[in-house]
């Protein structure tokens, strides 16, 4: 016998629903609207902002706005085409289950295992920022005590319910939203009464242009600029994957991703605006937060405790939703027998148990890397990098599913209320703008060594693929 892969309907395209296994009931739809609103903000907004924006600044100038604009674009275009794709079939949990049936059985496993990896090394990387940041107040805090307290605290948080993880995710996006409405507001008033710096800059939107133009490092900075860029818009698709636990994903999901331009603009581009308006940009020390330097030129002493509280409430937000998001994946993967079967059942609190534990037990080895890097800027570059590769690849594989939808089920995105804008050739378009990425992130010495070894990942996978299939085939006959 062949080993049991989903069908697809003749008529309608959606996957028959697999026989529960034992032990398994389904996700509870307890994440209402201002939840998904906040998971949603929370995916768009990385700790990348507000650490790595002043290094995305010294590299591009003014033109890294154009940068963050671009990269926002398209993968709203990726996030309209994931949202019209699951509300098509509301049987769809997440992405991976629509590359599972419109791609194959390969495409769910490959999609479900990466993207499941992908949240692992960004874990790891929110745990080696975790140190780097509880150590500013505590510097003689051994590092794994932080992280590891961090793990345990984020896995009984989940165990108790999804509720309780769209609370906590609703509450580390609002932290993040003051600090930056606060920013916005503090340059505006700045730039208003025509505040001059201790060193005799006066903050103007003329500083914008004026100090080399809008591109002053040229062509090579402002492609520069993408490569760390990119690292801040990871978690971006994560208002898919609760989408399954939402309580009305026909209304809240669309809502959720038709905002993301406004959240793009206004997080990214005015706050980056505000502060080059205020510090001229070749002034903004790249080794230090902007956010820090602009909130002490305003005469706020507490700044570099404030903003430092909420780059840990960050990279605890990143480090929560991948938790959620592994965990759903190893679910969703042992539904379909890809995964072992005890993380497809649930606990009486209709969460994963088993795959929370899980994640969280594979982010502790990545603590070695806390000891075997020289800093723990070095550790946390290798793991963004690794997952920026990795998450172009579940992209892609949204995309292609995608373009499969539309020429094998013409009625559904006939049928469909929410249908993505210029769809097949905007396709074409990301995969692009994809390949231009994996171009730019093999241009630099630290982040080519990731695209490098990247293959090492797929390779292993390919075998697991092939020994899931022998083992399919074997309990079949």
């Amino acid at each position: 016998m062949t080993p049991k892969t989903r069908t697809t309907h003749p008529t309608n395209g959606r996957p028959p629903t697999d026989p529960a296994p034992e032990g398994h009931d389904h996700l509870d739809r307890a994440l209402g609207n201002r939840h998904l609103q906040m998971i949603a903000i929370g995916g768009a907004i990385g700790t990348g902002l507000f650490m790595g924006s002043g290094k995305t600044i010294s590299l591009a100038g003014p033109s890294i706005l154009l940068v963050y604009a671009i990269i926002g674009g398209f993968l709203f275009f990726v996030m309209r085409a994931m949202g019209e794709l699951l509300l098509s079939n509301l049987q769809y949990k997440s992405f991976r289950d629509i590359a599972e049936d419109v791609l194959g059985p390969w495409a769910g496993f490959f999609a479900g295992w990466t993207y499941w990896f992908c949240w692992i090394v960004i874990g790891v990387a929110d745990l080696t920022a975790v140190t780097a940041y509880v150590s500013y107040w505590f510097p003689d805090l051994p590092k794994w005590v932080a992280a590891t307290s961090l793990v345990v605290l984020l896995l009984v948080l989940n165990l108790v319910t999804v509720k309780l993880f769209g609370e906590i995710e609703f509450w580390f996006a609002l932290i993040k939203i003051v600090a930056i409405v606060a920013l916005i507001g503090v340059a505006v008033v700045m730039v208003a009464t025509g505040f001059i710096s201790p060193e005799g800059h006066q903050a103007s939107l003329a500083n914008l242009w004026n100090d080399g133009g809008f591109f002053p490092t040229g062509a090579g900075g402002f492609l520069a600029g993408f490569q760390i860029a990119f690292f801040a818009f990871l978690g971006i698709e994560l208002v898919g994957t609760a989408a399954a636990e939402t309580k009305d994903p026909t209304h809240t999901l669309p809502r959720a991703i038709n905002a993301i331009p406004i959240r793009v603009g206004l997080f990214y581009i005015c706050a980056l605006a505000a502060i080059m308006a205020v510090t001229p940009w070749q002034l903004i020390n790249p080794a230090v937060s902007p956010f820090v330097s602009m909130f002490g030129l305003a005469g706020f002493g507490l700044a570099a405790s404030a903003i430092n509280f909420v780059v840990l409430t960050s990279a605890a937000s990143s480090a929560n939703s991948g938790i959620y998001s592994t965990s759903r994946m190893l679910y969703g993967l042992a539904l379909d027998r890809k995964a072992p079967k005890p993380f497809g059942r649930l606990s009486r609190f209709k969460v994963p148990a088993n795959g929370l534990v899980f994640s969280c037990c594979c982010l502790l080895p990545g603590l070695v890397l806390l000891y075997t890097t020289d800093s723990i800027v070095s550790a946390f570059t290798l793991a963004t990098t690794v997952a920026s590769v990795l998450f172009i690849f579940v992209w892609g594989l949204i995309v292609a599913s995608y373009l499969v939808y539309r020429r094998r089920q013409p009625q559904a995105h006939a049928a469909s209320v929410y249908k993505m804008p210029a769809g097949v050739v905007m396709c074409w378009v990301v995969f692009g703008f994809f390949a231009v990425m994996i171009g730019i992130l093999a241009m630099e010495p630290d982040t080519g060594m990731a695209l490098a070894v990247t293959p090492i990942w797929f390779a292993a996978l390919a075998v697991a693929y092939r020994v899931h299939l022998r083992r399919a085939a074997g309990a079949g006959s």
